[in-house]
């Protein structure tokens, strides 16, 4: 599959080594936690994307830097049994060219 400029990859690490690929659009406004919900992963998002339930977090493996987390995030985050530096919230990571190569990992919700 070719890309354009409106569509990026991400790859999400399902175990050490073995990453699934993502292929998002870059042109609807989509959440990082939209697409992998769309591409099957177990994701609750029971706040429905407001940073307030904790369901989508990822940590962030590798690929570009992403903008800092809002402090709505942050407090979110900083109530989860599991964090770690890289931790983010899938909902609050939109969709961009910038976003092309993101590794990131489904986090437990439990710990």
């Amino acid at each position: 599959m070719s890309l354009d400029a409106t569509e990026v990859r991400v790859y999400v690490e399902d175990a050490p080594g073995q990453r699934t690929e993502i292929v998002a659009p870059t042109d609807m406004g989509l959440s990082l936690m939209e697409v992998m919900k769309a591409s099957g992963y177990d994701i609750q998002a029971t706040c429905g994307g407001m940073a307030l339930c904790g369901t989508c977090h990822v940590e962030v493996l590798a690929g570009p830097s992403l903008q800092e987390p809002s402090d709505d995030e942050m407090y979110m985050l900083e109530s989860l049994p599991v964090l770690t530096d890289a931790s983010r919230l899938s909902c609050q990571i939109r969709i961009t060219p910038r976003l092309d190569g993101l590794v990131v990992r489904l986090m437990p919700q439990d710990a």
